[in-house]
């Protein structure tokens, strides 16, 4: 069987090879299965694994729960900065970033040029300095492929059709909010994608060099595998290996 490294080899001054964290870029549309994916690519490649999207949805829960307008700096700077002081894993873990208003926030929040900007290092931070017993990293978002991590070694832009994308995002909310429709989701996503790829800093589009995967037919596991073919791929074209992989 043919073994692919999962590190990047390069070369330094002195001669000597130096490994490279591989990264992995996957940004994509809201409910389009690009952050499942990416967790479920990271645990298979036993990768680092960052979900951006909740950096700017921490923000946005602290926003609103100090009674700020997410669309105005003026009130959405003393929530960054509470954030960016207390950012650690349970913050990003809470299950309240999940919630249909801080979703609404967190898309508000991050067409902040200056938000975007306060976020860049930590996201750059992260992919950047990896500890040694981890092999890479995927993160997931709208930039990374694109502003975050132009230089990443895999990118891919997950999408799927607008209708599925709502379907989705209603079945996961209808038991949390009785009172929503599948018609209210619908129109929020189309207003999301709106903001999203016409804001001024970081709109969400495919990178040049981004694999497109279009999710709208495939489950999860279905996904999973086309996404693990091409790495797969792109490691073999790389390494000039042949045969089977992992």
């Amino acid at each position: 069987m043919t073994t692919v490294a999962l590190n990047k080899i390069s070369v330094t001054e002195t001669g000597h090879p130096e490994k490279r964290k591989m990264v992995i870029a996957v940004d994509g549309p809201a409910a389009s299965g690009k952050g499942t994916l990416a967790k479920m690519m990271a645990d298979r490649l036993g990768y680092a694994y960052l979900d951006t999207g909740a950096l700017y949805r921490a923000v946005a829960l602290a926003t609103l729960e100090l009674g700020g307008n997410p669309e105005k700096y003026a009130d959405v700077a003393p929530a960054l900065a509470m954030v960016k002081r207390n950012l650690t894993p349970e913050l990003l873990a809470n299950p309240e970033l999940r919630s249909h208003d801080v979703s609404e926030a967190a898309s508000k929040v991050s067409a902040l040029p200056e938000v975007r900007s306060a976020l860049i290092d930590y996201q750059r931070g992260f992919a950047g300095n990896l500890p040694e017993s981890v092999g890479g990293a995927v993160l997931d978002g709208r930039d990374i492929g694109t502003v975050i991590c132009p230089d990443a070694d895999l990118k891919f832009f997950v999408t799927a059709a607008p209708e599925e994308r709502a379907r989705r995002r209603y079945e996961e909310l209808k038991t949390r909010y009785l009172d929503l429709t599948l018609e209210k989701v619908m129109s929020d996503i189309q207003q999301r994608d709106q903001r999203d790829s016409t804001r001024k800093v970081a709109p969400t589009r495919a990178a040049n060099d981004a694999y497109i995967l279009d999710t709208t037919d495939l489950n999860r596991t279905e996904a999973l595998q086309q996404a693990v073919e091409v790495i797969h791929a792109s490691l073999l074209s790389r390494s000039g290996a042949t045969g089977p992989g992992y």
